[in-house]
């Protein structure tokens, strides 16, 4: 017979080292709201418990202690096992506890969850083949080569395969748990925790991830690819080539000299098609007018943004945005 007093939603976190607090509160915090009324925190409707195996505590990236319990509860007692995971995903040291307590899992039928780099040690101990992967646009070039024969996704915000859910992590971390919490608890329980979250609303998870990602997979030189990555982080304020050198540690005539050997071209030619490239996918994302898209891109006014997009894609931005809907329309 069913326990009636038993949560209709129940989820055991596992903390990594170094672990992001964001992704692990954002999805706790919700699952928090929705479990009683009024903001109390009785774990009536839902219910969590954290885990941080193999001692007291577990230190997140930005230095705060968490105390969990260091020894994992048996699986079957929850409806999901969430990973937890952060800036140790580059550390491939064998834990084949977590392993075997992740296969037990997936073989008792508990759903698994790999919450921002969880997904990494979930794919680690073999229970993420035949799936897609969701993973924070950050890390996929460190995911996919540790696992090419795993497909990944970096345009959602979660993906649902049924026995694994995979989340981007950060604030997606959210609309994982509110998604979890409608499914549950039912969809007054998530409002609920929207409205003490102050959130405009749930978030769909095929919602792209907030970032633009310029392809350098082919770029051998460290040098231009550290170029290219710093070039990415500031487009909307082009940085002028001695600071780009700088940032290097070469010389501008060498930086110069790398690019054409590297790219055919120089650096200020290849920021302005990234800036290009970033501009027309915020048209194919976003709703903001051309104007803001075009300072967001690192052009003085739209005027400019509009002359530039024209001579490299043919079309103007706005015949662009047209385009796209005339295509959906259909």
């Amino acid at each position: 017979m069913p326990d009636d007093r038993r949560p209709a939603l129940s989820v055991g976190f596992v903390l990594l080292d170094k672990f992001t607090l964001a992704a692990f509160g954002g999805l706790i915090d919700a699952l928090r709201l929705a479990a009683d009324d009024g903001g109390n925190s009785r774990q009536i409707h839902a219910a969590w418990t954290v885990m941080t195996p193999g001692s007291g505590d577990r230190i997140a990236s930005c230095g705060l202690k968490v105390t969990g319990s260091n020894e994992v509860v048996p699986p079957e007692n929850f409806d999901y096992i969430a990973v937890c995971g952060g800036n140790s995903y580059l550390d491939e040291t064998p834990r084949p506890q977590l392993d075997a307590y992740l296969r037990d899992a997936s073989a008792k039928g508990v759903r698994l969850l790999g919450i921002c780099t969880g997904s990494f040690n979930i794919a680690r101990a073999g229970l993420a083949k035949d799936r897609t992967v969701c993973v924070h646009w950050n890390v996929r070039d460190a995911f996919e080569e540790r696992f090419p024969d795993i497909g990944i996704s970096v345009d959602r915000l979660f993906i649902d395969e049924g026995d694994l859910i995979t989340c981007a992590g950060s604030t997606a971390a959210i609309d994982l748990g509110l998604y979890l919490i409608s499914r549950h608890c039912g969809r007054d329980r998530a409002q609920q925790a929207v409205r003490h979250m102050m959130l405009s609303g749930i978030r769909a998870p095929n919602l792209p991830q907030a970032f633009f990602h310029q392809d350098i997979s082919g770029v051998s030189d460290a040098r231009v690819r550290k170029a290219l990555h710093f070039m990415e982080q500031q487009l909307d304020h082009p940085p002028p080539l001695p600071a780009i050198a700088r940032y290097v540690g070469i010389s501008v005539r060498q930086l110069e000299r790398a690019f054409r050997a590297e790219m055919d071209t120089t650096p200020s030619r290849y920021n302005r098609v990234m800036r290009l490239n970033y501009g027309r996918w915020m048209i194919e994302n976003h709703t903001e007018s051309i104007t803001r898209i075009a300072l967001d891109s690192g052009f003085s006014d739209a005027a400019h943004f509009s002359r530039e997009f024209r001579n490299h894609f043919g079309l103007s931005p706005s015949e662009h945005r047209r385009s796209l809907s005339a295509h959906s329309a259909v």
